[in-house]
């Protein structure tokens, strides 16, 4: 197994010992079941399908060409295995909802405690202080370049290492190794990728024990007129039964405000605001880029930058997830190196 599928193997164990643990508050253990068991065939699927192609004297010598690198069919398949563990992400996602949304729920605490810090709603003022279309679309555009910007990352990695694996000679923090010649499953893209992947996971871990929503979902279940006068009520196991959204803030007739929210109704749950993942992941992915591809920085850091703004301005986080979520990157970082060299 990869370094990724060993430790996606790893959140997968873990959860379902939660599960058992947890079966008789579970709300649908039955679709959280389901999505191990696919997860399971998926990934003997496509090591199965990488195992006969490497293998076949019909494709053990193949090559193709791409972006004017020469890929092996063994390099081939490992970035296969490697997109299928990363494209499972928003189906772990959700899953955190379904532990976390047994507990009471924790927003009242935070955005009290932001009323303290600010003497306001940080979230509700900034959207209404910048609601003109050019400031909605470029937030919008950095939240929606999350997962793109992850994406870019990896495939450039990808690419700078099969057009010469010396070009990437700087292992990630804390490893050590030669060149992915030598041993392609220990290859800086490999690496990297788990890494990415294993910082999603201990996010995953902190979203399950802390049920934080956020302000598009609390402010919604209490009403803005209250948050506002400064009432902040518990609201339990409210968001057990309860998913429903603040509309979105700004120009809601952009192309990114309509994309995100599209994103938002395909995947979004009452979960996962503290700390914020989003700057949490994309903090790493600055690092890592420094790192191991300097050359797209310049193109990412805007995007880095809009993305932090964006969520507060979408009020999908409070400033104080946001804050968590940038001190925790390094901390993530070093733990997720740590992790997915030892699993």
């Amino acid at each position: 197994m990869l370094p990724i599928e060993r430790v996606s193997a790893w959140y997968c164990a873990l959860t379902s010992v939660l599960m058992v643990v947890m079966m008789p508050r579970l709300a649908d253990p039955v679709e959280m079941l389901l999505t191990r068991v696919e997860w399971l065939a998926l990934t003997a699927a496509v090591i199965a399908l990488s195992y006969y192609l490497t293998h076949s004297p019909r494709t053990k010598d193949f090559q193709c060409t791409i972006f004017n690198s020469q890929l092996s069919t063994l390099n081939s398949q490992l970035f296969i295995r490697v997109l299928a563990q990363m494209a499972w992400l928003p189906r772990w996602y959700p899953d955190t909802y379904e532990f976390n949304r047994t507990l009471p729920n924790l927003d009242h605490l935070f955005a009290a405690y932001e009323q303290s810090l600010f003497g306001c709603q940080p979230s509700i003022e900034f959207s209404q202080a910048l609601p003109g279309a050019l400031w909605s679309e470029a937030f919008n555009l950095g939240y929606f370049s999350y997962f793109p910007m992850i994406a870019v990352l990896v495939i450039t990695i990808f690419i700078l290492e099969s057009r010469n694996p010396s070009t990437l000679n700087r292992p990630p923090w804390g490893t050590t190794g030669g060149p992915s010649t030598i041993n392609p499953q220990l290859s800086t893209f490999n690496t990297v990728a788990a890494i990415i992947q294993t910082a999603f996971y201990l996010y995953y871990l902190i979203y399950i024990f802390v049920p934080v929503t956020g302000p598009q979902f609390y402010f919604q279940a209490v009403g803005i007129d209250e948050i506002l006068q400064g009432h902040f009520p518990a609201l339990g196991t409210y968001f057990s039964s309860h998913t429903e959204m603040l509309p979105a803030p700004g120009w809601t007739d952009g192309l990114f405000n309509h994309l995100v929210a599209m994103a938002h109704e395909a995947g979004e749950r009452p979960t996962a605001a503290f700390p914020s993942s989003h700057i949490g992941i994309s903090t790493i992915v600055m690092m890592l880029a420094y790192r191991h591809a300097t050359r797209i920085l310049p193109y990412l850091l805007p995007l880095w930058g809009l993305l932090c703004c964006a969520t507060v301005y979408i009020q999908a986080h409070y400033v104080i997830d946001a804050i968590a979520g940038l001190l925790t990157a390094p901390l993530a970082l070093y733990l997720s190196t740590l992790l997915s060299r030892k699993l």
